[in-house]
Parts: C-alpha cells; structure tokens; sequence
C-alpha cells in the first residue's frame, strides 16, 4: 500500500512538473523587444543650435558659430538620469536644421565648424563614453530630414545619409535604440538657398537599408520610426498612452493617432513608446525656466505611461551651458522620490494569495508575486475569467496596484476590476483613475485610498488563459497637489472661424514692433501652423509654427522693428483636423 501510494505521489508531481504552458497568443514580442520593455523609462536629449537660437525647428541656415558651450559635462547628465531611475539615453545627434554633433565626414555642417573645443569636440562620443562609466544604455536619434543639405530630395541625400548612419553605427559603441523621426520634407535653407523639397517618406529614404546598416553592428537595437521599426510612436507628444493598450499593431493599416491605443487584431507586436519633454519645447529657451513641468504633471505622465504599457523617454533641453539647467534637474530629483514613495512598500508580500483556477502547480498563484518575472500564474486552457484574492492578516490600507502579463506568449487581458474586501466580508470595486482594460508587460492602478482585509483582482476577459507574472499593491502618500503652470487651463483669447482666420489688435498709438508671441492651446487640435503678421496693412512677417500640433508651446517671432497702430494677424495653414484657428494669447514685443 505504501509503495503504491508512493506512486500515486510520484505521478502526481511528475504531472504537475510537466502541465504544459498556454499555447502563445499571436503576435509575441523577440527576444530584444522584451528586453526593451524592461528597460522601461530613459532619457532623450535635444542639444544643438536650436539650443543657441531659440528655437523648436532650425532651417539649416543657423552659423556653427554659436554652437559654444562653456560647461559641458554629459557625466553631470547621466549622473542625474541614473540617479532618477532611467535606465537609458538617446541623443539627438542631428535634428532637422541638419547639423551634426560628431565630426563627420558627411557635411561641412557639423561640430567641427564650431568654436567649441576649436573645432575638436564630439558630443556624441562624450555621452556614449559617459553613459559606459556609469552603466546606462546609449541610443541615438537622427533625423532623415535635412534643412542645410543641397542633396536633400535627391539620391545624392540619401547615400549621405546612410554613410551617417554607418558613422554612428561604427564607432560610438553597442547602441540599445534608433531614432527616425516623422517629420519629412518642406522649407529649409537646402545648401544656401531657401527652397522647398517634397518626398515620399517611404521610399526615399531606403529604410531597408538603413535598418539593415544599423542592426549589421546591432542587432538587438529597437528601431524607432519609419516601415521597419520594432517599437512604435504612441500617437502624440503630451506624455500619455492610452487607458486601453495593446502592444498589438499594424503600421501600414492604421492611422498614427489609433497607436495611442494600439490595435488588439493588430499582427505586429509593437510596443508604445511616449515621447514628453520635461519643459513645453524639446530645446532649451531661457523663456520656459518658468514652465517646467510640475512634480504633479511628471507624476501623472509615468502613471499614465509606464503605469498603461508602454515606455516612457523624458526629454531633457541641455542649456546653453552644456549641463541640464538646475530648476529641470531639481524637479526631477523630487518627481524620482514621489514615485520612491508610491511604490516602496509592497503590502502583498504577507499575505495569503489563492486562485479559483490554476492549471497546475507549476503554474500556482504564488507564482506572480515571488520576483522572478519568468514564472506566472496560469489558468486552464478555455479558461479566460478567474480570480486572484490576495488575504491579509490585518487590515491594510492600498491605493495602487501594479499587473504584468507574461507577454513572451502574448498580451491576452481585454478588462478586469480591482475589488477589495472590508472586515463585514463585503466586497466593492475600487474608484480607479481610469478604466481598466488591458494589462501587457505593466499596468499600474491608481485609486482611492481604502482599507481593506482583502484584496483581489478578477479577471473578466482575455484572448486566451490568463498568464499573470506580477502582482503588487501600495499605498502612496497623499500627494501635495501643485498647479501645472504650464497645463494652459484658462478661458482661450480667441476661437476664429476657418474661413476668416484673422485676429486684429490695435494700439493706442504707433509703436514700434519688433515680433511677436502666439500660444496655442494646450492639447487643442485647432492650432495655428503658419501665419502672416501685417502692421497697418503692409505684411512685416510670415512663415510656420515648426512642429506646433504635436507640441503646441508658445511660438515667438522677431522680426525688424516697424512702427505702427493696427496689427493683424492672419492663419494661413491650420493643423489637419482643426476645426477653427485657436489663440489662448497673443502678445506683441515693443520697443
């Protein structure tokens, strides 16, 4: 009798130990991109002319002369991300006016023709050197568009741009990410003179090549932007991904804006990337020290971010000086211990977990809150609702949950609810943040602080049997609530008409004008994207607001001084889905 019951034990093990794992539930990520969700957050830099000239966008007809600056220390950069959690940087090592921060053999255009180091620098080789020293991954960001070269639009453009590519590819080191921006064709200063060039982004610039030339050196590296990349652009600018995400997608199918989202039919696994800048513009401007982002508004977009699925690049202007400006760096710093003190104490590690369906031992409760991201509960094939209920040996007070999916098989959860148990038994919903839908690689669940004796999660739907690898909850601080300063939440100036799109101011008396400042609306779609500026009839100023839809931040405009009375200003080009031409200020600049 006791061998046989020996047996039955043995066998019983021996199944447990061979239950095979849910079937994958297409489409799962490679190797490379799970390391990339893991990453997690990173850093992006913008450093350049623009840095020098105050501005968002450079035509390419900016002097390397200004480019000059008299402190730079990227150690003091990667020192600041490392000490905030990122766990990365990408640089831009040329933006749209063209220029170059390495040496390069490609154009005249480049750190060589500046004062800086007399002409022997090379920023990009500083950070990637700086970023080894202290263990942080390097990526680089260069923009296909170029506003200075006489080739651009033509074949000539992209071999050069290839060849800058293998440059970077070649001799700055493992690289972990690569940036193509969207932003293609249009008016630039093309090789000394002001011209338009128009292309079809797709075929241009060869992506095949260019993918293939950088994943030759590196392999692993996630391509950003263009029709082979490996992440995608979450649709906007302003620091948010959807409630609902799917890491599901199709590029060639759907429309930009349907990424912040994702696609849950969507054959390709493509996870969201939310680009936010810590200040309203991507380059530094002495006038935006004042409208760095408050600790509230960083707050909200990791939750927003990082707590719906994707990963979160924080874009840091480098000041004029070559160091992140001390206002941006101490935000951060106490942006870094809020989210400390959200998270630091995980009140499931006592408590008693169970589930209402397991597919085996191998694959038990225990299995999503023991650290190791490769184990995870599992539920029995057909199976797509049950439930986790997480028992505490005490009351426990809680106002935020985190979840993960196993996603080397795929993100299944369509919707689920947080329910907590009082000590009369009763079980309620939690008041969420927001809804919840999806889970994927991180969800992060804030709600209203309640004092539980249990806690659970169930499941109510998914694409297949529940895989859950994390499970953990906290109970954050109450947060000391700021004004955003920058959230641009006040009455708008003017709302005008698309079809008479001017707005007049008239003086007192002449004075002498010298530009102007336009604000669009925070988070409006019906921006102003070019203008024209008369003074008493006679047109003084006219020309694009770079890049205003995606970031809409005060545009200011200098212009000679011309004496006058009545200024008119006029929308010639609105954003695409506008529906009138809005204005929350508008100031003149007098001398």
């Amino acid at each position: 009798m006791r061998n046989k019951l020996l047996l039955l034990a043995l066998t019983a093990l021996s199944a447990a130990c061979t239950t095979e794992p849910p079937a994958p539930v297409y489409p799962v990520p490679t190797e490379d991109q799970i390391a990339w969700h893991q990453t997690g957050m990173y850093a992006f830099v913008h450093f350049g002319l623009n840095t020098f000239s105050d501005m968002e966008w450079g035509y390419g007809n900016t002097s390397p002369e200004i480019f000059n600056p008299s402190d730079l220390d990227c150690d003091q950069w990667v020192e600041i991300f490392k000490s905030i959690g990122l766990k990365g940087v990408v640089l831009t090592a040329k933006h749209h006016d063209g220029f170059c921060l390495w040496p390069t053999a490609t154009t005249d255009y480049n750190i060589s023709a500046s004062p800086w180091k007399d002409g022997k620098g090379d920023v990009v080789k500083e950070l990637s050197e700086a970023c080894r020293r202290h263990g942080l991954k390097f990526g680089l960001y260069l923009s296909p568009w170029d506003r200075n070269n006489i080739n651009y639009g033509y074949p000539e453009y992209v071999e050069t741009y290839h060849n800058q590519i293998r440059e970077l590819t070649s001799n700055y080191g493992p690289l972990f990410e690569f940036w193509f921006d969207g932003a293609n064709g249009g008016t630039g200063w093309y090789g000394g003179t002001e011209g338009t060039r128009s292309i079809n982004a797709r075929e241009y610039y060869k992506y095949d090549v260019a993918r293939d030339i950088i994943l030759e050196k590196h392999p692993t590296a996630m391509i950003f932007g263009g029709p082979y990349q490996t992440i995608r652009w979450i649709g906007n600018e302003r620091g948010w991904a959807g409630a609902t995400n799917w890491c599901n997608f199709e590029t060639d199918k759907y429309h930009y804006l349907t990424s912040q989202w994702g696609v849950e039919e969507g054959i390709q696994w493509l996870g969201g990337e939310v680009d936010v800048s810590v200040r309203p513009g991507w380059f530094y401007s002495p006038e935006t020290d004042s409208t760095v982002k408050s600790v509230e508004k960083l707050t909200d977009i990791y939750y927003e971010s990082v707590g719906h699925n994707a990963n979160l690049i924080l874009n840091f202007p480098v000041c004029r000086t070559g160091r992140i400006h001390p206002i941006d760096s101490a935000r951060v710093m106490q942006w870094a211990e809020v989210l400390r003190n959200d998270m630091k104490d995980d009140i499931l590690k006592d408590a008693e977990v169970s589930a209402d369906n397991v597919r085996g031992r191998r694959f038990s409760p225990a299995c999503a809150d023991d650290g190791d991201r490769d184990t995870y509960w599992a539920t029995e094939d057909g199976v797509t609702s049950a439930t986790l209920t997480y028992t505490f040996r005490e009351p426990k007070a809680v106002n935020r949950m985190l979840l993960q999916e196993y996603i080397p098989l795929g993100q299944r959860v369509r919707k689920f609810v947080i329910e907590t148990s009082s000590e009369e038994g009763e079980w309620t919903a939690v008041d969420a943040a927001d809804t919840t839908t999806t889970i994927g690689y991180k969800r992060i669940v804030r709600f209203a602080t309640v004092t539980a004796t249990a806690l659970r999660v169930r499941f109510l739907d998914a694409r297949g049997p529940l895989c859950i690898c994390n499970v953990q909850a906290f109970c954050a601080p109450d947060p000391a609530r700021e004004d955003d300063i920058a959230s641009g939440n006040k009455p708008l100036l003017a709302s005008l008409p698309k079809d008479a799109p001017s707005y007049t101011v008239t003086l007192d008396e002449p004075k002498d004008i010298s530009g102007f400042t336009y604000t669009p609306p925070a988070g409006n779609l019906n921006v102003i994207t070019a203008y024209e500026l008369y003074i008493d009839g006679i047109k003084v100023a006219g020309g694009e607001f770079s890049n205003i839809v995606a970031n809409p931040i005060p545009q200011t405009i200098s212009f000679p001084a011309v004496s006058g009375k009545e200024v008119r200003f006029t929308a010639t080009a609105l954003g695409a889905d506008a529906a009138s031409a809005d204005i929350q200020d508008f100031k003149l600049i007098t001398e």
